[in-house]
């Protein structure tokens, strides 16, 4: 299956995306790019096939245009990046293949804290995020309105990375699980260590998207930080 190129129309912004759609999809899930990075980051690519290949549908597309990536300052927006999610998100819901799916936020590094904004400011329509890598810390304030089941993936080697997730963990007040890759360091450059990231993150839309989403009053108990064997 090939992704087919799309324009995604969020507004005054027109941002390029690939949407690719198994033949019955159970789920769609957005692709949320780290500072410095496109929809054509390779990592996002492998992970986006791993998904498919489980039957979600995925849209991996730019949230900044050109001219805004090479300003630093709009590459750390947090708040802009989680707006043009949210704008993805309805444009997904305008489109009537797409708008009955249930709906994952999937982000990397700095898109990891556009992720969980955007899920604050659309709980009822975002049924899990996994951050990837993630900077969660980010988002701020917004961690505690978190309602979706949240996996938060970091290299065993990703030290400082690690401990941002940690703390920023203690703010969620969802259901959520901090997974540690052994031995793989911010990238997941290390042999098997995305193919690990791809398999976590199947796993846990393929469960979380396919039951009814009523949000979670408290973390779940195996939030609680240990590592998970490879």
């Amino acid at each position: 299956m090939e992704a087919r190129p799309e324009i995604v129309d969020i507004g005054p912004a027109r941002l390029e995306g690939e949407l690719a759609l198994p033949p019955r999809p159970q789920g769609l899930v957005l692709f949320a790019h780290g500072s410095g990075s496109t929809r054509h980051s390779p990592r996002n690519a492998r992970v986006a096939a791993q998904l498919q290949a489980h039957g979600l549908g995925t849209l991996r597309f730019d949230l900044l245009q050109p001219a805004e990536a090479a300003e630093r300052d709009r590459v750390f927006d947090i708040d802009r990046l989680a707006q043009r999610l949210v704008q993805a998100i309805h444009w997904a819901d305008s489109r009537p293949t797409l708008a009955r799916l249930p709906l994952g936020l999937f982000g990397a590094s700095t898109g990891a804290a556009a992720a969980l904004r955007a899920e604050a400011a659309e709980p009822d329509r975002v049924g899990a995020v996994v951050s990837r890598g993630g900077r969660p810390d980010l988002a701020g304030r917004a961690l505690e309105r978190v309602r979706a089941p949240t996996l938060l993936i970091v290299g065993g080697r990703d030290l400082d990375v690690l401990a941002l997730n940690q703390e920023a963990q203690r703010h969620l007040h969802a259901e959520s699980r901090l997974s540690i890759v052994p031995g793989a360091t911010h990238l997941f450059e290390e042999p098997g260590a995305l193919e690990h990231v791809a398999h976590l993150a199947s796993d846990w839309f393929i469960t979380h998207l396919s039951t009814p989403f009523h949000g979670a009053d408290h973390a779940h108990p195996e939030t609680a930080f240990r590592p998970h064997a490879a």
